[in-house]
């Protein structure tokens, strides 16, 4: 290949990466953009999973055998099998050695082969799936062996030889650093939807969420619930043992909530802010959002310090009448909490239950005095200024 046609090869290789919008899309970019830059049939790209001692194909592309997915479940081998990515990149690159790509072929050991010897696994792999050749090239992430690029030839097709290897070796590179900077943004689309001190997801990851939920609602049906939860006793909390314990019982109800939102599929578990958590379903029935709710309600009595939780659940498989808009439902269930809170409940108050039919609790309670508040409690501060749309 000339140096003008791998030089575009690199190029394009860079600007797939970049183009792509999820992680899947990157590796898809990485192995396709390898394999063409190569001239090769087939490519993989794998990851060591440091933690399981296992090398995990990430995506396939090309021409898969029968038994290669374009982006398996768990296609995995044991990393032992490989050992120039747990040996060569971990021990002797980091003592001065370069982690260059290297090629095998179904015949057997070449010249500019892996440095640790033959490769039994890999030469056994290219027969069984009717391949010639391959070039390996490690793949170096923040300085640690981060997993493999993969690109292969058919039976019969010319081998890959050291230059090839060489330029593998520029791709992994090029790969690498594609990888990084998805790795970042990634991160960024995570924090970006992720409450910092519990891990659960803020309001605007439920914003979106019910926006897709309210689009599933009109088209077919599907059932949406929404549980909103004050955790009671913060201030008090915070006053009296600081507001580490605070946090630390903010973490802890976030720790139960999550897990009693487990039982339920079409799930998401977020901090709206202050003490106030909320649980999204798509999905499941009211009857058995309502169960884990009470659940919950239970659960969170035992935490100590705190006071239990006040909880409100809102519903579409409830006589609420017509959701016109997520912040109905919203306010539903906002409302709801808010005469749990009112009348010291230790279970959920649901909305359009227990008399209320399709009344809307939101127009209702403008009507009806409010309850004594704390103005120096946040979550009464909020609603002293005026409800959450």
């Amino acid at each position: 290949m000339g140096e003008d046609r791998r030089l575009r090869a690199v190029v394009a290789l860079a600007r797939g990466m970049a183009g792509a919008r999820t992680p899947r899309e990157t590796w898809w970019a990485a192995a396709d953009g390898s394999c063409r830059a190569l001239s090769g049939s087939f490519a993989a790209l794998s990851v060591w999973e440091r933690e399981r001692g296992l090398l995990r194909v990430l995506v396939n592309v090309g021409n898969r055998a029968a038994d290669e997915e374009e982006f398996p479940e768990d296609e995995t081998y044991p990393v032992h099998q490989f050992p120039e990515i747990a040996e060569f990149l971990h021990e002797r690159w980091l003592e001065g050695g370069e982690p260059n790509a290297w090629v095998e072929t179904a015949a057997g050991p070449v010249g500019g082969r892996r440095p640790g010897g033959y490769c039994h696994q890999r030469v056994a792999a290219l027969r069984r799936r009717g391949r010639g050749c391959c070039v390996v090239a490690p793949v170096v992430l923040n300085g640690r062996a981060w997993g493999e690029l993969y690109v292969a030839r058919p039976a019969g097709e010319p081998v890959f030889h050291g230059d090839d290897a060489a330029f593998a070796t520029v791709l992994a590179s090029v790969v690498a650093a594609g990888l990084a900077q998805s790795e970042r943004l990634e991160e960024a689309r995570r924090l970006a939807f992720t409450d910092p001190l519990t891990g659960l997801g803020n309001r605007r990851a439920v914003d979106l969420r019910l926006d897709e939920a309210m689009e599933a609602h009109r088209r077919d049906g599907t059932v949406i619930s929404l549980v909103v939860c004050d955790l009671n006793g913060l201030k008090k909390v915070n006053d009296s043992y600081g507001h580490a314990m605070g946090d630390q019982l903010l973490e802890r109800f976030g720790s139960v909530l999550s897990r009693c939102a487990a039982e339920l599929h079409g799930v998401l578990v977020a901090r709206l802010g202050g003490d106030e958590f909320c649980l999204l379903t798509v999905g499941p029935s009211s009857d058995d959002v309502v169960r884990v709710a009470g659940d919950l309600c239970v659960r969170a009595r035992e935490l100590e310090p705190g006071d239990g939780v006040a909880c409100g659940v809102a519903s579409t498989g409830d006589a609420i009448g017509p959701l016109r808009s997520a912040r109905r439902l919203f306010r539903l269930a906002d409302a709801a909490q808010y005469r749990a809170k009112a009348a010291g409940s230790v279970e959920p108050v649901v909305a359009g239950r227990e008399g209320e039919g399709a009344e809307d609790p939101v127009v209702s309670l403008a009507d009806r005095p409010p309850p004594p508040v704390d103005p120096a409690h946040p979550g009464d501060r909020r609603r002293i200024r005026g409800r959450r749309s």
